[in-house]
C-alpha cells in the first residue's frame, strides 16, 4: 500500500515557518552588523545625551563667575619659528598667525628649574647685586724717554778747528754756562780786531769833536759788539776784550743749558762748519714714559690722570706720575694707543730706555649696582645672567655691562639692586636652559581655539609614507558612504 502525500496545508505551514526563521536571523544578523561597525557613535552619542545638562550647567557658571586671575601674555610667537618674537599680535613670515605666549603664575616662561637637592650637589652659589665705586686700573709695560721739550743742541755759527775739549765725554753733567770747548776762528778774530778798532775810535773822538761824530763813534762800537754777540761769543769775553783789548786765538762754547751730555761728535783737532751739531744734552729731572694701551681701554683714559710706576732696578720703591698727552693715531700692527706719561727724576733713578710696570688709575663710577665678574657668561653676541628665584627656580637674563675692576662689573641695565645672580655652576643651568628650549622648540605649538580648521589645505597633504595598516578604520564615521 502507497504512502499517503503530506495535506498541502501542511506543506504551506512549514515552508512559512523556514521563510519566518530566515527573515528573523537576515534582521538580528543586520542589527548586530550595525551595531559593530558604529558601535563608538553610539556611545558617544549615549554619552553626550547623558553629560549634556551637567556640561551645560558647568559652561553656565564657568559664564557666570569670571576668572580670578588672568593669564597675562608675555609675547607672541611664531607657530612655525620659535625665535621669531613680536611684543604684539600679528602675522610671521610665513603668513600664519602670532601665537600668545603666556607668564606661568605670573612669571617669567623661561625659568630653569632644577630639582633643588640637584642644586645642591652641583654647588650653585649666589650672591645680590649690589651698589659700590668701582675705580678702573689699567696695567702695561712703559719704556722711559726722554723728555724732549729739554733736548739741546750745541752748535757753532763759525768755521774753525776745536782747539781744547773741556767735555770729552757722554754722560757727563753739565750745568747752564759751562764751558764746553775752545775753537779757533778767522772769522772771530777778525770780529775781535773790528771790535777793539771801534773802541779805540770812540775813545779818540770824546775830546773835541763834533757831537754827530761822537755819536758814529758809539754806532761803530755797537755793531762791531753785535756781531761778537751774533757768533755767541760769550758776555764775559767780550768784556774782557774790552778791558784788555787783547785780541784771543780762541773763544770758548757755552752750554746753552743743564743737563747730561747724551751724544758728543767733536774731538780736538777737528775742522767744524757752521750747523754742524757738537753736542747733544738731555735735561733729566723729568723724563717721559711711553705706555701702549688696548683699543678697549681708550675710554677710560684721560689726559692728567694718576699714574704709578715701579722699576726692577729700584724694588719696593714707586714713582707718581701724571697722563701728559694721548697720541691722536692707533698703531695699526698691535691695535693700542702710545699715551705719554711724566715722572720727576731729581734723584736720576729714572734712566731712559728702561722698562716699567705701569699701573694708571683711570676712570672712577660712584655708586653703580654691580656683581662678581665670575656671574656673566658671555656668548660673544650678549652678556647673561641667571637670576635666582629660589626654589630651583633660575632666571637667565641679558644685562648690559659697564665698567669691570677688581673682580666686578658695573651694570648699566637689566639688573637691579638686591636681586641674586649665580655665581658658580651657571654653565651646568645654561646648559639645562637650552635643553629645556630644544624640548619646546620639540612640542607642538599653540594653537588658536578659534581657529577655523575647515580653511586647511587638505589638498597640499602629502600621503606619501605614511602607513594605512595602522589606521583604526572602525572609529571612522561610515556615514557618507552610505547611498
Amino acid at each position: 500500500m502507497n504512502k499517503l502525500e503530506n495535506p498541502p496545508e501542511e506543506t504551506s505551514g512549514l515552508q512559512f515557518k523556514y521563510i519566518f526563521k530566515f527573515l528573523y536571523t537576515l534582521v538580528l544578523s543586520c542589527v548586530i552588523g550595525f551595531g559593530y561597525f558604529y558601535r563608538e557613535t553610539i556611545m558617544d552619542f549615549i554619552s553626550g545625551e547623558l553629560s549634556s545638562e551637567p556640561a551645560q550647567k558647568q559652561k553656565a557658571e564657568d559664564s557666570a563667575t569670571p576668572d580670578k586671575k588672568e593669564k597675562k601674555i608675555k609675547f607672541w610667537r611664531a607657530p612655525m619659528n620659535p625665535s621669531y618674537v613680536r611684543d604684539k599680535p600679528g602675522k610671521s613670515p610665513m603668513g600664519m598667525d602670532l601665537v600668545p605666549v603666556y607668564e606661568v603664575d605670573g612669571e617669567d616662561s623661561g625659568l630653569v628649574k632644577i630639582n633643588p637637592i640637584v642644586v645642591q650637589n652641583i654647588g650653585v652659589r649666589s650672591v645680590a647685586a649690589k651698589r659700590m665705586d668701582l675705580s678702573k686700573q689699567i696695567r702695561t709695560v712703559g719704556v722711559i724717554a726722554y723728555d724732549e721739550t729739554t733736548l739741546t743742541k750745541i752748535q757753532t755759527k763759525v768755521s774753525g778747528w776745536i782747539e781744547k775739549l773741556y767735555i770729552d765725554s757722554t754722560g757727563l753733567y753739565v750745568k747752564k754756562g759751562t764751558v764746553l770747548l775752545e775753537v779757533y776762528s778767522p772769522d772771530l778774530v777778525t770780529t775781535q780786531e773790528e771790535f777793539v778798532l771801534a773802541l779805540n775810535y770812540r775813545d779818540s773822538m770824546k775830546q773835541g769833536a763834533h757831537l754827530l761824530i761822537k755819536k758814529s763813534g758809539e754806532t761803530l762800537l755797537e755793531s762791531a759788539r753785535r756781531r761778537l754777540e751774533l757768533f755767541d761769543v760769550p758776555e764775559h769775553q767780550i768784556r774782557e776784550l774790552e778791558k784788555t783789548r787783547k785780541i784771543k786765538k780762541t773763544l770758548h762754547i757755552h752750554s746753552t743749558a743743564p743737563g747730561v751730555v747724551i751724544k758728543k761728535h767733536v774731538i780736538e783737532g777737528m775742522y767744524v762748519k757752521p750747523g754742524v751739531t757738537l753736542y747733544e744734552i738731555a735735561d733729566l729731572s723729568k723724563v717721559w714714559v711711553n705706555v701702549d694701551v688696548y683699543e678697549y681701554e681708550i675710554p677710560y683714559v684721560k689726559e692728567g690722570q694718576h699714574a704709578v710706576m715701579t722699576l726692577a732696578s729700584a724694588p719696593g720703591k714707586t714713582f707718581e706720575g701724571k697722563i701728559t698727552y694721548i697720541y691722536p693715531f692707533l698703531e695699526r700692527k698691535s691695535r693700542s694707543v702710545t699715551v705719554r706719561l711724566e715722572f720727576d727724576n731729581k734723584k736720576m733713578l729714572l734712566k731712559p730706555d728702561m722698562y716699567g710696570e705701569i699701573v694708571i688709575n683711570a676712570k672712577t663710577a660712584k655708586n653703580i649696582v654691580t656683581i662678581p665678574s665670575e656671574a656673566v657668561i658671555r656668548t660673544g653676541a650678549r652678556s647673561l645672567v641667571f637670576i635666582d628665584r629660589g626654589e630651583g627656580r633660575f632666571e637667565p637674563r641679558n644685562v648690559t655691562l659697564g665698567m669691570e675692576s677688581e673682580g666686578y662689573f658695573g651694570i648699566l641695565s637689566g639688573l637691579s639692586e638686591g636681586e641674586k645672580v649665580v655665581t658658580s655652576a651657571q654653565f651646568l643651568i645654561d646648559s639645562e636652559s637650552k635643553l629645556q628650549e630644544v624640548v619646546n622648540k620639540m612640542s607642538p605649538a599653540p594653537q588658536d581655539e578659534n581657529k577655523d580648521m575647515s580653511k586647511m589645505d587638505h589638498g597640499s597633504m602629502k600621503s606619501d609614507g605614511m602607513d594605512h595598516s595602522k589606521m583604526d578604520h572602525g572609529s571612522m564615521d561610515h556615514s557618507q558612504n552610505k547611498k
